[in-house]
């Protein structure tokens, strides 16, 4: 089995789930890793799997991997297997995190579904964390999302302990699930 894992990233959020995912394949046959900008896009048939990850910018991937999910090879040889990390909760729990989520991350994945459909690649499975925002991300999310103070102090301390160690754990198993289900 080979695979590449290729990735876009700003704060190494998105770098530290690709490196994190990278390990799991290094230890389960021939891996590769790499940022989109880099990858050649002539080597892709060589890989079985190929990880795709980016962070999320304005409730969508983030536009270098928009871009490289549009210039893939059309019905492929590899399966594809997508990450991303947002600066919101997990659409889990209660109703307004679920509404953050949708206004801030809800975009991401329709997006890989959408790229995969129309290049006819197997879409194995989806991935995604928090991942914390730089400071001008910090203060647009204060102004525009969470504004109310409480709230605010409630989700600071959150945001900016992620990707924790958990996020990485289950990042490790999520690729090894990947693996085993193939």
């Amino acid at each position: 089995m080979k695979s590449l894992v290729a990735y876009f990233t700003q704060t190494n959020n998105t770098k530290m789930i690709a490196e994190a995912m990278f390990d799991v394949l290094s230890d389960n046959g021939e891996a590769a890793i790499e940022t989109v900008r880099r990858v050649d896009l002539d080597t892709l048939d060589e890989y079985d799997f190929l990880f795709v990850g980016a962070p999320c910018h304005d409730s969508d991937l983030a536009p270098p991997v928009k871009g490289f999910l549009e210039r893939l090879p059309k019905s492929p040889k590899f399966k594809l297997v997508g990450f991303f990390t947002h600066s919101t909760y997990l659409p889990d729990g209660t109703n307004r995190r679920k509404e953050l989520y949708d206004q801030w991350a809800g975009r991401c994945i329709p997006t890989f579904e959408n790229a995969c459909k129309a290049r006819d690649i197997e879409l194995l499975g989806l991935f995604h964390c928090m991942g914390k925002a730089s400071p001008p991300i910090e203060h647009f999310i204060h102004q525009e999302i969470i504004a109310d103070e409480d709230e605010w102090n409630d989700y600071l301390p959150e945001l900016r302990k992620h990707p924790t160690l958990q996020d990485i754990e289950n990042a490790k198993n999520f690729a090894k699930e990947m693996i085993y289900n193939l």
